[in-house]
């Protein structure tokens, strides 16, 4: 399993948006230039993110983004899931597909227990977490 650009971007988009909205909303070119991706690609992002709820949209010449909850009310794992989809490593755990060997098949059990181990990694960890990380290495973070 590998985390495309989508989901790596949408966590470093959240993560600049709880650094950056003390003063007031964030402004997508404002993340563009600080991230290095670009405004259209973020576009796309900031879309998904808002239509969950993940962020609020402030309209006019001083508008932009701001989180729509406190940073410690985001896991890894949201994030991710709400861009990546699924993060079960094979179909055949997440209920996608039902392979007619599943009753049978050993290896199942080394799938079921790496999806456990991911998804104990990304919900354990939260914004407020990679913001506590950030501040550590004094502003300079890359996911």
């Amino acid at each position: 399993m590998k985390i495309s650009t989508r989901g790596r971007y949408a966590l470093r988009m959240m993560l600049d948006i709880a650094t950056h909205d003390q003063n007031g909303p964030v402004r997508i070119k404002d993340i563009a230039a600080r991230q290095k991706i670009s405004v259209k690609y973020l576009e796309q992002i900031v879309s998904v993110l808002t239509k969950a709820g993940f962020l609020n949209s402030v309209r006019g010449p001083q508008g932009g983004y701001h989180l729509s909850r406190y940073p410690r009310e985001y896991t890894v794992g949201m994030i991710l899931r709400l861009t990546e989809g699924d993060l079960a490593p094979v179909s055949c755990i997440d209920g996608s597909y039902q392979c007619p060997e599943q009753d049978d098949c050993v290896t199942v059990r080394i799938w079921r227990e790496l999806d456990k181990a991911i998804s104990g990694v990304i919900d354990k960890y939260t914004l407020e977490d990679l913001v506590e990380w950030q501040s550590e290495n004094n502003g300079d973070y890359v996911i």
